[in-house]
């Protein structure tokens, strides 16, 4: 897992474009930007701007063994897991940071409630949604992250099925008042 401590790195995964292009590499592996354009809805000139920007911040980097001529460019992530304490960054970039990221997960959990799929078998009945309160120290919270971590890792790396099609899972835990 890439630990992020430089703040330009942050800066440049707090963007959503760069977010939704990293979580397109992320999901369908390494791409050219023009099917990344086509993913996101993009000109393709905006989107190798923003391959750019991630490449400088050492995010992703290009895969020229892809290329089957001089005039493809494809381009791959250096480690699909990423993360980041919002301790080691100045207020400001790491709330620009977390609000970006927040935003993707409403996104993508509104698309999926507004998907004809979200009402339909088989995942009608796979999908889940939960929440909790419960009383926990911080050490406690830490430990449960922890855990959660460890069960998605167990999910995470599955080798592509038929059956098998890019699942987004959502968990945060935070203090809060109802």
């Amino acid at each position: 897992m890439t630990e992020i401590r430089d703040e330009a790195v942050l800066k440049a995964l707090a963007h959503p474009l760069r977010r939704r292009l990293l979580d397109t590499l992320r999901v369908d592996g390494p791409s050219m930007p023009s099917a990344l354009a086509r993913a996101t809805g993009q000109a393709v000139a905006n989107v190798s701007h923003h391959l750019r920007v991630l490449a400088d911040a050492g995010l992703i980097q290009e895969a020229p063994e892809l290329a089957r001529n001089r005039k493809e460019h494809w381009w791959r992530m250096n480690d699909p897991r990423l993360s980041w304490n919002p301790a080691h960054f100045p207020q400001e970039a790491a709330d620009a940071a977390e609000a970006i990221g927040f935003q993707r997960q409403i996104d993508l959990v509104n698309t999926w409630l507004g998907s004809p799929a979200s009402r339909a078998e088989p995942w009608v009945t796979s999908a889940f949604a939960t929440d909790s309160w419960l009383r926990l120290s911080p050490e406690e919270l830490a430990g449960l992250g922890e855990e959660l971590q460890e069960l998605i890792g167990r999910y995470r790396d599955r080798p592509e099925r038929d059956d098998r099609v890019p699942v987004f899972v959502l968990g945060r835990g935070f203090p809060a008042r109802p």
